[in-house]
């Protein structure tokens, strides 16, 4: 169907004019009602943001999600966008999507009078409506809300005249969100201006005052540290959100596991990637033995782009080795763990200070992952008849540039393996490496198998 292209076409097709909160409440209530996915993409809050969210939105409220860092925060504010119209009408040229119907800034008042019913309209689309502002201390009151316009002075307005400004984010966001990122590292002035805006409704620009009521959903994002009383948020700000929603790191490794699969970068390749049920687990083990090291800050968080990045880093590794010795597959190993370094260090803040500090706690974290991990697929195995295997200072040899089929060949050897096979799902000779890796460290890491490097390879042989 034509959309109308004036404003008399628009009052003739019957356009009611409604505010964004309405909207995106109504817009809610369908989904809803039919069952739709709400925030698609978000996994691990259904039970527990998302239900905050909706009320948030019933009720006609602004929100900021408070959170460490890597919890979706910013993902959220952008799926608000999948619940405006997907077109409404603007008054063509308007800088700040005027309502056609119901228009608040004065160049529209005067173009209205000028042409009436023929005032020529155009279509936003629910993209155009979302403008969104990583907070920094530098951020001014004209980024915001905006600046006397000089090149207008200069054409021959007055500093008295509305259409002499040129506006910020907020007013332009009119009829649309507004999210902003970190909201307490605003300076305190522009947040004053931020909630003069929002609350009293008045742009206040170098002490020329323009009534304009903006119809904006407001949505912001915080940190936890900063958000307390002793953090960088004003309290009067603070109270002009109807809702505080706290956001969390995923409740379980099977989420995880789920976002990291997600998100992880896919490789031209992907047809030859067989990723293990125990790798996975493993990255994703990792980050959350981070969340609870001592030695690790806390209060910084430990982002689930850890383990989306890490996954990544063994994938790579897997693929050079791929490359270099002609597998078939690219299955990652345990011993590709050695390079998750270079996609954690950055991504978590340490206590105290040193590289071999930092390189101590990631290898810390590994053993305990892999131990985990190795203890949830074989807590109740009886491994006497595998480590019979060890007598005679018989030894197992691994390492990243060993090919598969020298593992199987291992392997073949090796009594007790049958069933090791059936628990990790072993398909081929790639998988068969890196299930064998696992089995060896896990008993390593248990004290039932001594470990020796030698001239980069590791040796396995039965413990004293």
């Amino acid at each position: 169907m034509e959309k109308p292209a004036n404003i008399g076409a628009l009052k003739e097709a019957g356009y009611l004019s409604r505010s964004v909160k309405s909207e995106i409440r109504e817009n809610l209530i369908q989904k809803i009602k039919t069952g739709q996915e709400i925030f698609p993409g978000v996994i691990g809050f259904e039970d527990t943001v998302i239900p905050q969210i909706e009320n948030a939105i019933l009720a006609a409220q602004d929100i900021i999600f408070v959170g460490e860092r890597g919890q979706a925060k910013t993902r959220l504010m952008r799926n608000f966008v999948s619940l405006l119209d997907e077109y409404i009408p603007v008054v063509a040229g308007c800088e700040i999507q005027d309502d056609p119907l119901a228009p608040i800034c004065r160049s529209c008042h005067t173009k209205l009078k000028e042409t009436g019913l023929q005032t020529p309209i155009e279509w936003a689309s629910r993209n155009q409506r979302y403008n969104e502002k990583l907070a920094t201390p530098d951020v001014t009151i004209a980024d915001l809300i905006g600046e006397v316009d000089p090149i207008k002075i200069a054409e021959g307005k007055y500093l008295s005249d509305e259409t002499a400004l040129h506006f910020g984010l907020i007013p332009r966001s009119n009829r649309g969100i507004f999210a902003i990122n970190e909201l307490p590292d605003l300076a305190e002035k522009i947040q004053v201006g931020l909630f003069n805006i929002l609350e009293e409704r008045d742009v206040q620009i170098r002490g020329f005052t323009v009534r304009l009521p903006l119809d904006v959903f407001l949505l912001a994002s915080a940190n936890p540290e900063d958000y307390t009383n002793r953090g960088r948020i004003i309290t009067p700000l603070k109270d002009r959100f109807g809702s505080h929603i706290k956001t969390h790191y995923p409740l379980s490794r099977a989420q995880e596991v789920l976002i990291t699969e997600q998100e992880r970068y896919r490789l031209p390749e992907e047809e030859k990637i067989i990723l293990p049920e125990f790798m996975k687990a493993i990255v994703a083990e990792i980050s959350r033995q981070a969340r609870i090291h001592p030695e690790i800050d806390q209060t910084s968080g430990v982002s689930v782009r850890v383990s989306i990045h890490n996954q990544e880093s063994v994938i790579a590794n897997s693929f050079r080795r791929y490359l270099r010795l002609k597998e078939n597959f690219i299955v990652p190993r345990l011993t590709d763990l050695a390079y998750i370094a270079a996609s954690t260090t950055g991504k978590i803040e340490m206590e105290g200070f040193g590289a071999e500090r930092e390189d101590g706690v990631i290898a810390g974290l590994i053993d305990r992952a892999v131990l985990e991990i190795f203890n949830s697929f074989f807590a109740d195995y009886e491994f006497s008849d595998f480590l019979a295997n060890f007598q005679d200072s018989t030894a197992i040899i691994v390492s990243e540039n060993i090919a598969s089929p020298e593992y199987e060949r291992q392997a073949k050897r090796l009594k007790g393996l049958d069933e090791m096979r059936q628990r990790l799902k072993v398909e081929n000779a790639e998988v068969m490496a890196s299930a064998l890796e696992l089995v060896l460290e896990g008993l390593h890491l248990r004290g039932k198998l001594s470990k020796e490097r030698i001239s980069g390879k590791l040796s396995y042989e039965r413990s004293n």
